[in-house]
């Protein structure tokens, strides 16, 4: 009697790589966090997996592009890194912050590394998200192009994601005693930067979307 392994445990090449390279960084993070004591990344590497799911959902509905998947993967990698790799006390930080990458002016009173990865970050969300709308009309037997109302529902989706990572922070500050979560000023930079990287997602979708190829079954 031959066992059959469930469709949601059966991954494709792309998948295993994606999940493989992400554990090898989420795993010594969930170490190094637990033994040092440090809660707030312990609960965000759990909030990584739960993403990485929602996301492996997502893909096989929709998909992704495979630079989307190691987008987010390497997006994730910079997270675990701003909040556990230390940085020379040389290095300009706000006074009486820890010197860790996120709390790093890259340019003084310009951007910040925690900026950046907001940009980046909620900049590839609104990609993906204009890659699940258009995979819906598709489903439907409608071909779409990037236009300035669509365009508009993905930087408002990008945004949204943005917002749910604040809500996140928040709830660690509520948790936990000590986090490394800004005030309200850090917060509205950091929706800023969301918004930022949406609209230049946006702006990059809408001069090359029209050329770029759904992703096939032979990218899975």
């Amino acid at each position: 009697m031959s066992s059959k392994i469930p469709s949601w445990l059966s991954f494709t090449r792309l998948e295993t790589a994606v999940i493989l390279v992400t554990a090898a960084y989420v795993a010594p993070a969930l170490f190094f966090s637990w033994n040092g004591g440090n809660n707030e990344f312990i609960m965000y590497a759990a909030v990584l997996v739960a993403m990485g799911a929602c996301v492996l959902v997502l893909h096989r509905q929709a998909r992704l592009h495979p630079a989307a998947l190691w987008g987010l993967s390497l997006w994730g990698f910079a997270h675990m890194c701003g909040g556990l790799v230390a940085i020379p006390e040389s290095w300009p930080v706000n006074p009486g912050e820890p010197h860790v990458l996120y709390n790093w002016w890259i340019i003084p009173g310009w951007l910040k590394y925690d900026q950046l990865v907001h940009a980046s970050g909620f900049g590839l969300t609104t990609w993906i998200c204009w890659q699940a709308l258009r995979r819906a009309f598709e489903n439907r037997g409608v071909a779409v192009t990037p236009s300035f109302g669509l365009l508009i529902l993905c930087v408002a989706g990008g945004m949204g994601f943005g917002a749910l990572n604040e809500v996140v922070e928040f709830l660690a500050t509520r948790l936990m005693p000590n986090t490394n979560v800004g005030g309200y000023e850090n917060t509205g930079w950091d929706l800023v930067f969301n918004l930022l990287g949406s609209v230049i997602a946006a702006v990059l979708i809408g001069v090359c979307g029209k050329k770029e190829k759904p992703a096939t079954d032979e990218h899975r």
